[in-house]
Order: structure tokens, then C-alpha cells, then sequence
């Protein structure tokens, strides 16, 4: 099975994969995470080159699941903690719909156009669904698909921003309409990429700042890529051992 493993930067996918990761955006490459042969992309940043990247990586032919690795804000930091790490299973994208003067984010019913539609894996029973601005999956079949430890695993429904929230104000307005834990600027493209091709997709991210602080307070990115690489190791574990697993890592 052929997993691709996608990050928005290098130092991202380098922390998570536990190697150094050298190579043009959008490219896709052979590389070993964590002992175990699979392909990487460099996304860039923002939803835009997360799609143009997803595109050309599934339109090779060879992807059967993709991971995507990297950090995110958190609304809540009791919730979600600096250099925690959260499983996401469901993406929002508040900015696609009808915006009107003084709303936070924009309302895709009002819009009355749906993005696309969802296809389910061969082997999942049930209708497609139509998109419109979120996406939600099951992360614990979608690791059983590739293969991946299950866990557990702390989980997270995450925002999809293309401008990081950078002041209280927003991120409580933002946090109070859709009560997400997580904030990025990449995930909702490829789940909904995924969502369409029926692909398996895993989202894993650690936390480097508060929603709407700017560095340094409440930030720790360091700590975060460190959390990163730790985390996505545990998704090579075998299931009997990744309790103990999870006790050293403190995730």
C-alpha cells in the first residue's frame, strides 16, 4: 500500500517523517517514515497549492491513502494545549458560501451551491454525500484502511482559513460560530480532494500557537514540530503496543 504523506513546508514534513526532507514544491518523492517506504509532498502553503499538490499526486495513480502532517492553532488552550497533538476528523472552511458586511465567516447554504460531491471507498457502504463547507470522516476506519495504529488517539474538528486569524476578537467570533478546536490553512482542500477521488485521508496536527496570538506569546513551534514527529511515529506502532507508546510520548 502506498501512502503519501503531505505537509504545507519542509520543516513540517522533516520533523514528522524524522528526516530531512529536501525537494520542490508539489514534487512527489519516495521517502521512509519511520522505517517504513512511502511518498512525500511538500504542499505549500494555503488551500490553493494544497489542491494543485493533492491533484497531481492522486492523478499519478499509485496513492491509496493520504496523511497530512503539520500544526495549527488552537481556540482553547485547556482543550487543545501548546505541543499537544490532535487526529482531525472533520474540516470546515468558513470562507466559501455568502459573506456579508460584519459576519465572520460566510454561509454555504445561503450560497446554494454545493462544492462537489463525496465518494465513498469501494468497500464502505452507503450513498455519496454532497460537500458544501465541511467535510467529516471516520479517522479510526480511515487509519484501519492504511494500515495505521488506531490508537488512541485525542481528536479535533479544525478550521480551514487562507488568512491566520490574528487577533482575540476574530478567534472568538470564528470559535463561537463553529465550535472547532484547531485552526490551519490546508486541510479542508485535501479532505475534500480525498472526499472526491474516495481516497482514505488522515489528518494529524500538533499545536504551536493560541488562535489569534502572534509569536512569541503563546507560541511554541519548536516544541510542536517535536510533537509532530513523535506522534506521527506512534502511526507506525503496532496496535498491542501503542498504549505504552503513548505514555512515554506524554501525547
Amino acid at each position: 500500500m502506498s501512502i503519501l504523506f503531505i505537509a504545507a513546508t519542509e520543516r513540517e514534513l522533516s520533523a514528522a517523517l524524522g528526516s530531512t526532507v529536501r525537494q520542490p514544491q508539489g514534487v512527489v518523492a519516495p521517502c521512509t517514515a519511520h522505517g517504513r517506504e512511502a511518498l512525500a509532498c511538500v504542499s505549500g502553503l494555503g488551500v490553493i497549492n494544497a489542491s494543485l499538490a493533492l491533484g497531481a499526486a492522486l492523478a499519478r495513480g499509485d496513492v491509496d491513502g493520504v496523511v497530512c502532517l503539520g500544526v495549527a492553532g488552537s481556540f482553547d488552550l485547556s482543550a487543545h494545549p501548546l505541543c499537544s497533538v490532535r487526529l482531525v476528523d472533520r474540516e470546515v472552511w468558513p470562507e466559501y458560501g455568502l459573506l456579508a458586511t460584519g459576519w465572520c465567516s460566510a454561509d454555504a447554504a445561503a450560497l446554494g451551491f454545493a462544492l462537489g460531491q463525496a465518494h465513498r471507498p469501494d468497500d464502505e457502504p452507503g450513498p455519496d454525500a454532497e460537500i458544501w463547507d465541511r467535510v467529516v470522516w471516520d479517522a479510526s476506519i480511515n487509519l484501519a484502511r492504511l494500515g495505521l495504529c488506531l490508537g488512541p488517539w485525542d481528536t479535533a474538528k479544525s478550521l480551514t482559513v487562507s488568512g491566520v486569524t490574528a487577533d482575540p476578537q476574530r478567534a472568538g467570533l470564528l470559535r463561537g460560530r463553529h465550535q472547532a478546536g484547531l485552526e490551519n490553512m490546508e486541510g479542508f482542500a485535501l479532505a475534500y480532494g480525498c472526499a472526491v477521488a474516495g481516497v482514505p485521508f488522515v489528518e494529524l496536527r500538533a499545536v504551536s500557537n493560541a488562535v489569534g496570538a502572534r509569536p512569541p506569546v503563546s507560541w511554541d513551534l519548536p516544541g510542536a514540530l517535536a510533537a509532530l514527529g513523535q506522534a506521527t511515529a506512534r502511526l507506525f506502532v503496532e496496535p498491542g503496543s501503542a498504549k505504552g507508546l503513548l505514555a512515554e510520548t506524554g501525547n
